[in-house]
């Protein structure tokens, strides 16, 4: 099957996307190709600014409001949900509404809903404010959704064969929006209220629509019988879709705690809060471009850098509270330092996984084309919401019960459970090919070959 996949892809490309692949091969980037990437990165930068400029503030600003530090922790995982849910739908009918529509139309609604999110500091503290908040939250996510599974298919479509380091190039967007995010966030929130900061960011946003209106290529496809259900059900796209899930789950966990903590824990000015989500950030964004080239350039190491990225990942976290079971003092300059290693375990897991599940429905039959395409995305995209739905409500109900350093700790323990699923699925598999080839290929074979045409001459 494996092989019958990768002639349908080569015979598919020439037609689909001749330009893709000729551009790819001569080592230039096409006209189209410049496009996709600039409007695609326009989406990655601006979705995460919007998405991480909450951190420093709204927790607390919501507090001001009467929501409770598990309710804001609902309020962050609401968006994830409506996330999760949209990603399942709109990725079954991806060529049916077209990716470049869905691309702009989710972009448009995203600014706007930005816009009124700005707005909600006029509502009614209590459940008024409260409800208002899931509503623009969960049209928010519905948006989010449409944009980004149309984005990871275009360029899926547009850089077949280099998704990974296209990807992992791309992440320099996201690490710069979640860089500047906060720090913005900070700064105009204290220097101009609640407000400011969301009008500001979705007029951003409304500025690329027209933009990317004009130089988004279009991409099309023929519907495809194939379901969520056929890919998702398939072993090694489940023990995939555990380790999206147990990321997005670490990053949504710090979401409704990790300001709390810092305010109190080191005694810094909200306007400065911002500035230690920079070692996270950075760390990601500047490792993703590396992370994907060596995925891309040498795919037998993405299995490692799953395993050692869940690894990772779970030390980081049972070390940034410190777990008091360690009996260490947390300090500012460690706790940062802890942040940048979180940045790059999350970048060793999160960048290999959109290739290997591309990788394992060839492998199972599924035809190439923008419908698997949309398919794998809002597979990606459900997974990762599900996982962000899930953080911030057990980080917000855990931070509350048994405080931060307990709270990450076991945080951990997912990421840990991961990688060493992850290990142990890698390892039946390779048993399993090893003793596939034994049996096709018996050690005598060759021998026996050998002596019958020796005898024949």
């Amino acid at each position: 099957m494996g092989s019958r996949a990768a002639d349908g892809a080569g015979s598919e490309r020439p037609a689909d996307g001749g330009a893709e692949a000729l551009g790819e091969e001569s080592g230039r980037f096409t006209r189209e190709q410049l496009f996709t990437l600039a409007a695609t990165a326009s989406i990655n930068f601006s979705s995460m600014v919007c998405y991480s400029i909450l951190g420093p503030f709204f927790p607390t600003e919501a507090e001001k409001k009467g929501a409770s530090n598990t309710i804001v922790g609902l309020i962050f995982g609401c968006f994830a949900l409506f996330n999760f849910l949209s990603s399942l739908i709109l990725g079954n009918y991806l060529t049916r509404i077209g990716a470049k529509f869905m691309f702009v139309a989710g972009m448009f609604v995203s600014g706007c809903v930005t816009i009124l999110f700005g707005m909600l500091d006029k509502v009614p503290s209590g459940p008024m404010f409260i409800g208002f908040c899931f509503l623009v939250r969960a049209i928010d996510a519905i948006s989010f959704a449409a944009a980004m599974t149309a984005s990871f298919s275009i360029l899926a479509k547009a850089f077949p064969t280099n998704i990974a380091t296209v990807l992992g190039s791309l992440e320099i967007f996201s690490g710069l929006g979640m860089v500047l995010g906060p720090p913005l966030g900070g700064f105009l929130y204290q220097s101009f209220g609640y407000e400011v900061p969301f009008i500001t960011l979705g007029c951003i946003v409304l500025v690329f629509v027209p933009m990317n209106m004009c130089i988004l290529p279009k991409y099309d496809s023929i519907p495809s019988k194939e379901s969520f259900w056929k890919l998702i059900l398939l072993p090694k796209v489940l023990v995939l879709c555990l380790t999206i899930f147990s990321l997005s789950a670490c990053l949504g966990f710090l979401d409704p705690t990790i300001s709390l903590f810092i305010l109190k824990k080191f005694k810094l000015p909200t306007g400065y809060v911002g500035l230690v989500f920079l070692g996270l950030a950075l760390s990601y964004s500047l490792s993703s471009p590396l992370l994907g080239l060596v995925s891309d350039k040498l795919p037998y190491t993405r299995k490692w850098l799953l395993i050692a990225g869940g690894l990772l990942t779970a030390l980081c976290f049972f070390m940034l509270g410190p777990a008091p079971v360690l009996h260490i003092e947390s300090q500012l300059w460690m706790f940062v330092l802890v942040l940048v290693l979180i940045g790059f375990s999350l970048g060793m897991s999160a960048i290999p996984v959109f290739p290997e599940v591309l990788q394992c429905a060839h492998e199972n039959g599924f035809e190439e084309g923008l419908s698997l395409l949309g398919l794998v995305s809002g597979l990606f995209n459900a997974m990762w919401s599900l996982g962000a739905f899930a953080g911030p409500i057990l980080g917000g109900f855990l931070n509350e019960s048994l405080g931060f350093e307990w709270a990450a700790a076991i945080q951990g323990g997912l990421a840990l459970l991961s990688g060493l699923t992850t290990g142990i699925f890698y390892i039946i598999e390779a048993t399993r090919k090893s003793s596939s080839s034994n049996l096709q290929n018996p050690p005598g074979n060759n021998e026996e070959r050998t002596h019958l045409m020796g005898s024949e001459t």
